[in-house]
């Protein structure tokens, strides 16, 4: 199978790679680019094509790429002043509050 052929990946794979590249593009990265990254996000994914004949069939992956997330997270929350994230704490308490109050009814 020649590089870069994508007969052996399903419709589902596909969508993915097509939804992910566009939010390369979204964040200015080049059409090339973006459909690059995507593809090798599926294959970290997924291990390559699942469709018959493969070697990836039916095999369960764990998503790893989608778990990188926590890595480089937390720069929102440490931006934002104390003030800020207490009054944003308070108020959730304050909703889950009023929701055990509704569900206990």
């Amino acid at each position: 199978m020649p590089r870069g052929e994508k007969s052996k990946y399903t419709d589902k794979q596909e969508r993915k790679a097509d939804h992910i590249a566009e939010g390369y593009e979204k964040r200015g990265v080049s059409d090339k680019e973006a459909e690059r990254r995507a593809w090798a996000t599926v294959n970290k994914d997924d291990g390559g094509g699942k469709k018959e004949g493969g070697s990836g069939r039916s095999k369960h992956t764990g998503h790893p790429a989608a778990h990188k997330g926590g890595k480089s997270g937390g720069k929102a929350s440490a931006s934002r002043s104390a003030a800020s994230r207490s009054e944003s704490a308070k108020k959730a308490a304050a909703t889950r509050k009023r929701n055990a109050e509704h569900r206990a009814h």
